[in-house]
């Protein structure tokens, strides 16, 4: 079972300890500048852990802080890099750090030595209490039904299951990525069920690319929520959501709901352009709900937006409302948040 958050009993000490980060945990975006696809899961160790794509694509940090705001002042430590030659050379892309039967994992895609473009999913795995200064080590490929492009794998765990949700190129259905779902055997080890979604079928989903990628899981006690990006990584990219009723069985495409419209867009009053590749992270002493993504502040961009470094972590502070998840807007930079 995955464990990504406080739980047991908390002494004094200890509550007047995490009473004292809650005051001050407060930020203002850009949380963290150059920093795309971020990830921050907090641990029961009290620490929020990061992990995002760095802008020349060739290896992977790790930070770590008992706040949010602390992500951004404390130093990165490189746990990996590319390899010199053959598979996972070019292109490391949108690392996730997981923690599943008391081991760490990282989830990462990463392209091939003659062929930057073959991206496929790879997995780290630590066994070291401190996933900073204890060695990672190669897992390997995680393997779908097609040996096609394939990234931005993330997990979670239902009914003592653990699920990986996924965006790959079906090589019968033209466009770049459809989102799929199976549960897994071991970390790094699918068991062979893979059904699809969702796939880009909305206008919105379909500027520039047609593109769903970029999955992320946030349960509540009646559904479990899956929101997704979609478009061009420019000032088009967007989120989407699915849900599911906790309940029905995740392996069955139709027990899906697929939102019609994306959810969180492009603010021009705010200036905030293609926000997007999110994750969801519990704010520490509450039952808040802190939407992370990244974005840029400006809308035109010289040559491809892969290129642009300029894509930074942002943070805000979202609601649920009788369990329905309510986005709003990307904040402006310089508000404070928290």
């Amino acid at each position: 079972m995955a464990h990504d958050s406080l739980s047991g009993s908390i002494k004094t000490k200890e509550y007047i300890s995490l009473m004292v980060e809650k005051k001050v945990d407060q930020w203002r975006n850009p949380l963290i500048k150059h920093r795309a696809d971020p990830w921050i899961m907090l641990h029961a160790d009290g620490y929020y852990y990061f992990v995002a794509t760095v802008p020349t694509y060739d290896y992977i940090e790790l930070r770590r802080s008992k706040t949010v705001s602390g992500l951004a002042k404390v130093e990165p430590k490189i746990i990996w890099r590319e390899h010199d030659k053959g598979d996972m050379k070019y292109h490391i892309w949108a690392p996730e750090i997981h923690y599943i039967n008391s081991k760490w994992y990282i989830y990462f895609a990463a392209g091939h030595e003659q062929d930057p473009w073959r991206i496929r999913m790879y997995v780290l795995e630590c066994g070291g209490k401190n996933p900073l200064e204890a060695p990672w080590v190669e897992k390997g490929q995680i393997k779908s039904r097609w040996d096609t492009f394939s990234l931005d794998a993330t997990t979670f765990e239902h009914q003592s299951e653990q699920y990986m949700i996924w965006a790959q190129s079906d090589p019968n259905i033209a466009g770049n990525s459809n989102l799929y779902i199976d549960k897994m055997i071991n970390p790094w080890t699918l068991s062979g069920q893979q059904v699809m979604i969702s796939t880009p079928e909305y206008p919105w989903e379909r500027i520039g690319f047609n593109v769903n990628e970029g999955p992320a899981v946030l349960k509540t006690d009646a559904k479990i929520y899956v929101s997704y990006s979609a478009s061009k990584t420019d000032h088009n990219y967007c989120l989407g959501l699915l849900e599911i009723d906790t309940d029905k069985n995740l392996l069955n495409p139709k027990h899906w709901k697929k939102y019609k419209e994306p959810v969180f867009t492009t603010s021009e009053v705010n200036q905030q352009y293609g926000p997007g590749h999110n994750c969801f992270v519990r704010k520490k002493t509450t039952d808040e709900i802190i939407l992370v993504y990244h974005a840029r502040s400006y809308k035109q961009i010289q040559g491809d937006p892969l290129s642009d470094p300029n894509r930074h972590t942002r943070a805000q502070v979202i609601r649920l409302d009788a369990g329905e998840i309510i986005f709003d807007q990307p904040i402006k930079d310089g508000v404070l948040c928290g």
